[in-house]
């Protein structure tokens, strides 16, 4: 039968006596009257009550102390040493792998040595000439120096950022716009290294800057476009001086090797000259004894050889008739033409003679050998 039906005694467990509606007791006053009976137990068992109470709290120290001993240990992964403080203070540098520490008395506190970390920066900046620009850049560094890195300053990351945007505004204030924007980009990035790394060193933070990275870099919105129409003629300067070295360096071997071959042909023709007149003039000599034996024989001679060479190379003979006012003039390149010419078409007639096809005495076409041909020809000829 249930406590609560009717009957049965109202045995209410938690000892409500004041009605249905009345809820559970205080949880305090159920742990008041449990302790109270292990009191009242303990007084009546005496010295064995004791014992009992000294072995529970042996197994309970027993208990914390192997809780405390197993929550000591911790790992350090391979990219990472730890910094152990003792009581608040730097104890030691431990490697990776599993360690033990005290709880309560050590903390470690890890730090990841290999991985390369970004700090970026970015904002308005005016620059030595008084013009505005808009510049991003980015840096990559890695901690060298774990103690150095926790301790050194009390926050790191955000020192680093702050050294970052120092060195970009001292740069960036001390160049020209166009050289920010331009073709001055690598020269200013490694003038932001170099700042950085002075501003950062007398801090020692274990800090090693790996790179520095432009980003961007552009004019005010204002006069984006016209900034645009500046680098795309610059750019086009640059392409345009690019390819008139390369129509340099490939027109100049050519230059010079119509200079060679002109030089060649040159000092070809010179020794040609002197040679022809150094045969004039041994020609001269041999000539002059004849000529002083026999001037008038000598003179017509070289009449007659000079003449045989000029009239060879022409084909109009003029001949003077004795005696006469007539001058015959003898076309002869017309007479040779017309000879020509005749030749052609007895050689063209004699080709279609051997081509015509004959008809034998049964009607059958054949055609005529060559030497058949020819004798026709021969025969027509001799008509």
């Amino acid at each position: 039968m249930a406590w609560n039906e009717p009957g049965g005694n109202n045995n209410d467990p938690w000892k409500n006596r004041g009605g249905k509606e009345q809820g559970p007791p205080d949880l305090d006053d159920v742990f008041k009257n449990l302790f109270g009976k292990f009191g009242k137990s303990g007084g009546n068992g005496g010295g064995s009550g004791k014992s009992l109470g000294g072995i529970g709290a042996g197994i309970l120290v027993g208990l914390l102390v192997v809780i405390w001993f197993i929550s000591g240990f911790y790992t350090i992964r391979e990219a990472e040493r730890g910094v152990v403080l003792r009581f608040g203070e730097y104890y030691q540098q431990v490697e990776p792998g599993l360690r033990w520490a005290p709880t309560f008395v050590d903390t470690v506190i890890p730090v990841d040595v290999q991985s390369i970390r970004d700090q970026s920066s970015s904002g308005s900046m005016l620059t030595e000439d008084e013009n505005v620009v808009s510049v991003q850049m980015e840096m990559q560094f890695r901690v060298v120096d774990p103690f150095r890195w926790t301790f050194a300053v009390e926050s790191p990351e955000q020192s680093l950022s702050q050294s970052l945007d120092s060195a970009i505004r001292y740069v960036v204030g001390h160049s020209k716009m166009d050289d920010v924007l331009t073709d001055g980009r690598e020269v200013t990035r490694q003038r932001v290294w170099e700042e950085l790394q002075a501003i950062i060193e007398p801090y020692n933070m274990g800090v090693s800057i790996i790179d520095m990275n432009f980003r961007d870099a552009r004019p005010p919105e204002q006069v984006k476009d016209a900034f645009d129409d500046a680098i795309a003629a610059q750019e086009d300067e640059q392409r345009f001086i690019r390819e008139a070295e390369a129509y340099a360096r490939e027109i100049e071997p050519r230059a010079r090797g119509q200079v060679n071959r002109m030089n060649e042909e040159a000092q070809a023709y010179k020794e040609q000259v002197t040679l022809e007149a150094q045969g004039e003039v041994a020609r001269f000599k041999e000539l002059l004894p004849q000529y002083e034996q026999a001037p008038q024989v000598t003179r017509e001679r070289i009449y007659i050889e000079t003449m045989e060479e000029v009239l060879s190379s022409t084909s109009k003979i003029m001949v003077d008739s004795k005696g006469g006012n007539n001058m015959m003039y003898l076309p002869l390149d017309k007479i040779m033409d017309r000879q020509q010419s005749t030749s052609k078409e007895r050689s063209r007639s004699t080709l279609e003679g051997l081509q015509a096809p004959v008809t034998d005495a049964n009607g059958r076409s054949r055609n005529s050998s060559p030497s058949s041909g020819l004798r026709g020809d021969s025969l027509r000829e001799g008509r």
